[in-house]
């Protein structure tokens, strides 16, 4: 329990990191521009290209949880992010001092469900049913009295084999290579630490019924589940990643599934897109691939606008009558 305490606490202390560069934006010759395209192409990730005029925006689609000692080619993704003009990052977290400490006073009253109920009082008989199949194996049954958000967490890292440490994805590559190359960087947007803290423990325990769900399937699916996750990222096979049970997890638990953040955090997204596409040259921008390929996400959006869209398919094939 006090490790979920303390990786709640982390989460809202990294989201305050944010990365800095000093440069000039400038005009890139044609020619360029197709190079920096083509180089990031030969990456192990999803990457989209739309153009406006003389705007080309790369979508970069990421996943977390890729261990370390996964094999994929991130090199081409270096080199594609030095030849850049700008590069585009998740949101920032404006966490003070004082909102985590008030987080790690507060937490205590969440990390467990209200006095006199468990997991029973929020879940369906048969969701219940699933989760005592999957927890039989437990010691003791403080599990029926942790927060929802808790035990979501312990399903995906304890049970389906999602790693939050000693992780090395796309993002993490590209952070790194513009740092050293000092390409001008900046985040889509910004979410105030109050919003965050406040979105974590004032939510009532039923909002993550949800979330639990998805992690428990994701939990039943287990290691095999996260493996085939990322091979299938790797491959580019994008309807297969977002139907994997712990991506679906990940895009219904906090932040993503927040009936309060996560709309705020698309829409700066989407706003931060229509501005790189108005600049010229070459913008890199990396997003969590739910948040490009998603149902009415960002892809859907810039189809809809009516812009041609390279790279690969990211909705399912419809099925055939």
């Amino acid at each position: 329990m006090i490790s979920r305490i303390l990786a709640l606490s982390a989460l809202v202390l990294s989201l305050s990191v944010g990365a800095t560069a000093q440069a000039q934006d400038g005009e890139t010759p044609a020619t360029t521009v197709d190079e920096i395209v083509v180089t990031a192409r030969r990456t192990d990730a999803p990457i989209w290209e739309v153009t406006r005029g003389d705007s080309t925006l790369i979508l970069v689609g990421a996943i977390s949880g890729v261990p370390r000692d996964v094999e994929w080619r991130p090199e081409a993704l270096e080199d594609a992010t030095r030849r850049a003009q700008r590069i585009l990052f998740p949101q920032e977290g404006r966490a003070s001092v004082a909102d985590v400490f008030r987080l790690i006073w507060r937490i205590r009253t969440v990390a467990s469900l209200p006095k006199g109920t468990t997991t029973a009082d929020y879940l369906s008989p048969e969701v219940q049913a699933r989760l005592e199949t999957v927890m039989a194996d437990q010691r003791n049954d403080g599990w029926r009295t942790n927060s929802l958000m808790i035990l979501s967490m312990d399903l995906m890292s304890d049970r389906a084999g999602y790693e939050r440490d000693r992780t090395r994805n796309a993002t993490d590559v590209i952070k790194k290579a513009a740092r050293d190359a000092r390409i001008p960087v900046r985040p889509v947007g910004t979410v105030r630490g109050d919003e965050i803290v406040d979105s974590l423990i004032t939510a009532p325990p039923a909002t993550y019924a949800i979330c639990v769900e998805r992690a428990l399937a994701a939990a039943e699916a287990g290691p095999e589940g996260a493996a085939m996750r990322i091979a299938a990222w790797k491959a580019r096979r994008v309807p297969e990643v977002m139907a994997q049970p712990l991506e679906q997890a990940l895009g219904l638990c906090w932040p993503w599934g927040d009936p309060e953040i996560a709309p705020l955090l698309r829409r700066q997204w989407a706003e931060a897109v229509q501005t790189a596409l108005g600049e010229p040259g070459v913008t890199l921008a990396v997003a969590q691939l739910r948040v490009l390929a998603e149902p009415n996400g960002v892809l859907d959006a810039l189809e809809a606008e009516g812009y041609e869209i390279e790279g690969p398919a990211w909705k399912a094939a419809a099925a055939d009558d």
